[in-house]
């Protein structure tokens, strides 16, 4: 019997492959998201693999400071070692030889137009001395390589997307000073570059111009003799220059390193993406679900057949699920061809944007496609098996019935009662999420509230579906007389498919509403932030963290129009309060008007008072925490410098969201102790305009003064709002996007329930038809139908999004997100989105329909 089962199995799997479509496609485009993910970040990792294994020498070695990598920002120029290493070096055993290198990524480089020319998909810009070490991973394919302070050399990648030649003037701005050069060669990666902008400069004038220190460099490149491994090469150099003295890394290890710290990256995108896949998978289990519950209702008289002429119910059971295993074998398959396609269309996306990454490294792991069709396979055969378990209790005298059964009321009754159940336990946790007292537990809550919500809804969508589609059929579908009475009687006639159809739209719409009604809130929480406790008028920071640069912050202080221009910086330290508790933090090192630029709550004390001499702030929870009153002394290790004493003048509100927590010294206690070589640059600058002074020509006069430094942004505080709002709309349309998959995934499940229920209902067609129903009115009813139930997915995952999205404000408001705003125009906007999604969805169905041969449909069995 069980080939019999098998070749049924195969028969009505070929018999009924256009009801199967839709949902191969949601399994196909499921998997192809995950192998798309997975062959896009392995292909990242193989890229940036390729570019360290052949970037470092045999041995680097570099200054001990550097441990966490070469570069400083925050000072504006890397960690150097004294020139007379590279000598030390090469008298160590087994060396062949030994160069020095200089690397900084704290420049900005701009043409001849004063744009910026550097990367702007987060990848450095790179200037350096050209050396031999260079010849490893680049080569030089037009001009030559540059020889003294007036010549730079510049990567073809970045050469051709900004238009530069030979002979064309580059700027490099360096905390040293500016460095104006003529293009005098272009070198081309024999690897892959993903996306770095990089300037070469002969070695002496990369000194003194990126780190103003004739002789000096960042790192020495040493290569072995020939025999001499890499470890027993760096044991050598340990012993030769001091084994604890500098950072000694070998080829492996300095790739291992760049390594960790883009998989880091590379780790946090994949799983968000997969995370997104999941979201997909899920609506795709309502669709295959549905599919397979509708043909097995469609199918009764023939299961009451099987069971008639010898079947056992497990034998019909495990023909549903081969029929499901195989759609999930054909999705998945597909889904991965799929998945590198999307890998490649990626990849050219990237392109364009600016991060270069090669077809020639495209990695398929073989536990790619693996994972993607075991992943189908099991998500397509759990999805079936409720419906075919269903298949396998059609008793024999089912074959004397009609096609169709009745859902079963007690079923339905304990359903109720669950769902129910799990959406009152889920709204105790979202409203224990916004009584929390601490964030900690109260994302714990949060999330369990927002799964058992989800779940009740999920279960009891069939119960709500009655009530709801009613309302919505009273204002949507009565205008439209009796096609859409039988419109709405249509989505009623089976609540439990109607309410799994809408689930799998509910999903995707309210996480929309959730991101939207944080996002919002976020913005709203912000800009009231700012209005209350922002009082300089301009705002001047990078956009890529870089610091600000002396001469720029030289030429806005000389700014006519201004009454003053307060530096931010953050200096390290250790503190040390007095019930001798020792903590390492950022101290905020700023000019004595600050106070005026930033209207801080106070505890106790007066802002201001935290910048005179031999004073501080600290915020209310440290002061409560360790039992600091005004007055009380701190002892600051200022790292690199020295250790002082400072006196509490000042206790800080750490209710508001700028700068809590942050601990308040003067620039002048910074600089009197740390060196002027380790002190960091300011981050931020922060101006007002004379009192009299018209903003406009102000706000004119700054913008022209710090137009030669095209690396920062001048904003006044109307322009720091939109920046938040758009910087927020960006991230959420990325994550819209992401989701969009699921939506599309819903919307299949929309036209496959159509498509099912036309066929289901092909005599009923028939008859109305017969007895007058034209086939537009017929068209119409079936787009109605689909409507209202694209509109109660809509209001269902609207109304959870908003409730998910107002729990996660108030939580988050112990943050500092204290304004809840509900984006009403989007909400709106996507309810109607989903009137025209069912349009959209029953297109194909309603035509399909309208094409039926009355008398054919009616002599139809079932």
């Amino acid at each position: 019997m069980s080939n019999t089962v098998l070749k049924t199995s195969r028969r009505n799997f070929v018999a009924h492959k256009g009801r199967m479509a839709l949902s191969a496609i949601a399994v196909l485009l499921s998997v192809a998201f995950v192998c798309g993910t997975l062959v896009f970040t392995d292909t990242m990792n193989t890229t940036f693999d390729k570019l360290f294994a052949v970037t470092n020498s045999d041995v680097t070695v570099s200054p001990k400071a550097a441990e966490d990598g070469e570069e400083t920002p925050d000072r504006g120029k890397p960690e150097m070692l004294a020139g007379s290493v590279v000598e030390q070096v090469k008298k160590a055993e087994g060396v062949k030889g030994a160069e020095g290198g200089v690397v900084s990524m704290s420049v900005t480089v701009v043409n001849s137009k004063n744009e910026n020319v550097g990367s702007t998909t987060g990848a450095p810009t790179i200037a350096g001395n050209w050396n031999d070490n260079e010849l490893k991973s680049m080569k030089i394919t037009s001009g030559q390589a540059p020889r003294g302070p007036t010549e730079v050399m510049v990567d073809a990648d970045t050469a051709e997307k900004h238009g530069l030649g030979i002979g064309d003037e580059l700027r490099t701005i360096a905390v040293t000073g500016d460095i104006r050069a003529k293009i005098t060669g272009i070198a081309t990666f024999t690897v892959t570059n993903p996306g770095a902008a990089v300037v070469y400069f002969d070695t002496a004038t990369a000194q003194q111009a990126l780190l103003g220190s004739a002789g000096s460099f960042t790192h020495v490149n040493v290569t072995a003799k020939d025999g001499v491994s890499d470890e027993q090469l760096k044991q050598n150099i340990a012993t030769a220059v001091g084994a604890d003295t500098y950072k000694l890394q070998t080829a492996k290890e300095a790739a291992d390193a760049n390594r960790k710290d883009v998989g880091s990256f590379l780790n946090v995108m994949k799983y968000v993406m997969l995370g997104f896949a999941g979201i997909a998978f899920l609506v795709g289990i309502f669709l295959i679900f549905n599919t397979f519950s509708m043909l097995v209702a469609q199918r009764t008289r023939e299961i009451g057949l099987m069971r008639a002429i010898g079947a056992d119910s497990g034998q019909v059971l495990k023909s549903v699920v081969v029929e499901a295993f195989l759609l999930g074998v054909v999705g998945s398959i597909l889904g991965v061809g799929a998945g590198v396609g999307l890998a490649v269309g990626l990849m050219k996306l990237m392109g364009q944007m600016g991060m270069r990454l090669s077809t020639d490294d495209l990695t398929v792991a073989w536990t790619t496609p693996v994972v993607g069709i075991v992943l189908g396979v099991l998500v397509t055969v759990v999805s079936a098996f409720v419906p075919a378990r269903r298949a396998g209790k059609v008793s024999p005298m089912a074959a004397l019935r009609e096609s169709g059964t009745p859902g079963d009321k007690k079923a339905g009754r304990i359903r109720a009662a669950l769902g129910l159940v799990l959406t009152g336990i889920g709204g105790a946790g979202l409203y224990l999420a916004t009584a929390a007292e601490e964030a900690g537990p109260g994302s714990l809550w949060l999330a369990l509230g927002v799964v058992f919500t989800l779940k009740g809804f999920i279960v009891i969508g069939p119960l709500l579906a009655e009530g709801v589609v009613r309302v919505l059929s009273g204002v949507v579908l009565r205008p439209f007389g009796s096609v859409g009475r039988l419109a709405e009687r249509n989505a009623l006639r089976n609540p439990r498919r109607t309410g799994a159809t809408a689930a799998a739209l509910m999903i995707g719409l309210a996480l929309v509403a959730c991101l939207s009604v944080v996002g919002s809130s976020m913005v709203a929480s912000a800009t009231d932030e700012l209005d209350k406790s922002v009082g300089a008028d301009y705002i001047i920071n990078s956009e890529t963290g870089q610091p600000v640069l002396p001469q720029a912050e030289q030429v806005l202080r000389a700014t006519a129009g201004l009454d003053h221009v307060t530096a931010y910086r953050e200096v390290p330290a250790k503190i040390t309060a007095p019930d001798g508790a020792s903590e390492e933090v950022g101290l905020g090192a700023n000019d004595p008007t600050y106070a005026k630029d930033i209207r801080r709550k106070m505890v106790a004390g007066e802002h201001a008072a935290a910048y005179n001499k031999d004073s501080m702030s600290v915020g209310s929870e440290y002061a409560t925490k360790h039992g600091i009153k005004l007055g009380d002394e701190l002892t600051v290790a200022f790292t690199g410098g020295n250790t002082v004493k400072l006196k509490v003048a000042a206790i800080t509100s750490d209710g508001g969201n700028i700068d809590k927590t942050m601990k308040y010294i003067s620039t002048d206690i910074a600089r009197a102790n740390v060196p002027a070589d380790r002190l960091p640059l300011p981050f931020m600058l922060l101006a007002s305009a004379k009192d009299g002074q018209s903003d406009a020509a102000a706000y004119k006069a700054v913008k022209a003064a710090m137009a030669e430094y095209p690396q920062y942004s001048v904003r006044n505080q109307a322009d720091y709002k939109q920046a938040l709002k758009d910087q927020v709309g960006q991230l959420l349309n990325m994550v819209y996007g992401l989701l969009g998959l699921a939506i599309v995934v819903a919307v299949l499940g929309v036209v496959n329930t159509l498509a099912l229920s036309v066929v289901e209902r092909t005599r009923e067609i028939g008859l109305m038809r017969a007895i007058g129903l034209s086939r537009r009115q017929l068209r119409r009813m079936i787009r109605l139908e689909s409507v209202v139930i694209a509109l109660f997915g809509a209001l269902l995952g609207l109304g959870l999004g908003m409730g998910w999205g107002a729990s996660a404000q108030q939580l988050l408001a112990l943050e500092g997100l204290k304004v809840l705003e509900i984006p009403w125009p989007t909400i709106i906007g996507v309810f109607a989105a989903s009137a025209f999604v069912g349009l959209f969805a029953a297109l194909v169905p309603a035509f399909r329909a309208g094409r039926m041969n009355v008398l054919n449909a009616i002599a139809t069995d079932g």
